[in-house]
């Protein structure tokens, strides 16, 4: 028997009208600009201002929030802050639309901006680009939306080759691309040209001086916050790392290396230090300098002196408190050969400090190393009596210290140079722990005697007195 169809047409039936309110959309609106340039800057607030208004003037829309980022780039969405609190509000159910200018403006890295699109569509949250006219919850045009955030992600790229290639070229003309708010010393003219910051200045030259003194990074950042000497920011939040990057910068001296560092990727904007990867260019006396040259080049031999005697005793610091106890770490064991450390020994007529090897107790109850403990007071008579020794006897000293400060070891000129100068006084009646802190590279203690090695290369020996 053959199928029979029949046809049953649709009936429209008459619906109850009500007085129901049309639920309004919640409309947000996300502004953004890349760069912190003034017209940026008012291309950003025409944004907010337009949105505002935009949005006020559809009875359809509710104002649910303008969402601006200023000054930052869109090929990633880590650092943007306004765009990040967009994403939760939506998540917390605030948002029913969001409307930005473009694509690009939304997000120059196709992976984010397919992402985050798709993840407020599931959350049946639209997003309408208004220059490409394209709502994400149209499905019809994903495709296109696919290709215009590609071409975004393209032009990015693009820009950021352009401006690679123009700071480049700027390189190689010998002009310094530097951003002086995040550098000590110097602020620029109206030419662009490096002038020195007196006030900062000062404080430059003071972490240089310490450094040669004596005194360690990190006991130098802990004076500065101490004392609350302001920074590059303003404020006195000074590391240890801040003051080596200070002592090795070659601008404090007038000179300057360019693409010390480069980017590797547009995208993730990862910065890496340039070993020959890329071209560098090194330009001298480019600017008036707030450091000598001499006492510069002086200040990176003693940075690499410091890390070679680290290495050969297996340091991992000079000692934290080289203020207070220039000995630490420059004690070595006439036995073994190691470094020796500052103890307590407690008696019955008191406590008392001593210097004993490291390897003595390297395991816990097995005695290592035979030596015997130093006490420290026979440690600084030692030292009074070595250093009055040279004082006295200056002027035999005082040819091969000028022949020093006319050779081209520049830290061997200024370590003569400073003898010359601490050794023109009376001898000492008691110990001057910062004369210690400039002068004494190591000691070595034997049974009975100590010798002095001092960092203008002298070497002086003095008895030893093992008293309390």
């Amino acid at each position: 028997m053959a199928k029979k169809v029949t046809v049953i047409k649709a009936e429209r039936r008459p619906t109850m009208k009500t007085a129901t309110k049309v639920k309004k959309l919640r409309v947000a609106a996300y502004c953004r600009v890349s760069t912190d340039a003034d017209e940026q800057l008012n291309s950003f607030e025409n944004q907010v201002s337009y949105y505002t208004e935009y949005i006020n003037s559809k009875e359809e829309y509710e104002m649910a929030g303008i969402y601006a980022d200023e000054g930052i780039s869109g090929t990633s969405t880590r650092r943007r802050n306004e765009f990040n609190r967009m994403i939760e509000d939506c998540e917390d159910g605030k948002i029913d639309l969001v409307i930005t200018k473009s694509i690009s403006r939304f997000a120059r890295n196709t992976q984010d901006c397919l992402s985050y699109a798709r993840k407020l569509k599931n959350m049946g949250i639209g997003v309408f680009f208004e220059k490409e006219g394209i709502n994400s919850l149209d499905g019809t045009g994903e495709l296109l939306f696919t290709i215009l955030s590609s071409l975004a992600q393209e032009e990015s790229r693009s820009i950021s080759e352009n401006c690679k290639w123009g700071i480049r070229k700027g390189f190689s003309d010998g002009k310094l691309h530097l951003n002086t708010n995040r550098f000590l010393g110097y602020d620029k003219d109206t030419n662009g040209e490096l002038v020195i910051n007196k006030d900062q200045a000062a404080t430059v030259r003071r972490i240089y001086e310490e450094f040669m003194n004596g005194i360690n990074p990190d006991i130098i950042s802990m004076r500065l916050n101490e004392e609350q000497i302001p920074g590059v920011t303003g404020e006195a939040k000074w590391t240890c790392g801040t003051i080596w990057g200070i002592l090795k910068n070659e601008k404090y001296m007038g000179d300057a290396c360019l693409q010390k560092t480069y980017t590797e990727d547009f995208l993730t904007k990862k910065t890496t230090k340039n070993n020959g990867q890329i071209t560098q260019y090194y330009i001298e006396n480019d600017h008036d300098a707030i450091i000598d040259k001499k006492f510069w080049n002086a200040v990176q031999l003693e940075i690499a002196r410091r890390r070679a005697f680290m290495e050969k005793y297996n340091l991992r610091t000079l000692g934290r408190y080289t203020d207070e106890q220039p000995f630490s770490n420059r004690v070595i064991c006439g036995t073994c050969g190691h470094v020796s450390w500052r103890r307590t020994l407690t008696r019955s007529n008191g406590k008392f400090k001593v210097w004993m090897c490291g390897q003595r107790y390297r395991q816990k109850g097995v005695l290592g190393c035979k030596s015997k403990s130093v006490y420290e007071k026979s440690i600084h008579e030692a030292f009074v009596k070595a250093w009055n020794q040279i004082v006295e006897n200056r002027d035999e000293y005082i040819q091969e210290w000028k022949e020093n400060m006319k050779g081209e070891n520049a830290l061997l000129a200024f370590r003569s140079k400073q003898m010359m100068e601490l050794t023109n006084s009376k001898p000492m009646k008691r110990i001057s722990l910062p004369l210690v802190g400039k002068v004494l590279d190591h000691c070595i203690i034997y049974d009975d005697r100590i010798c002095f090695i001092l960092l203008d290369g002298t070497e002086i020996t003095a008895e030893i007195k093992n008293k309390r």
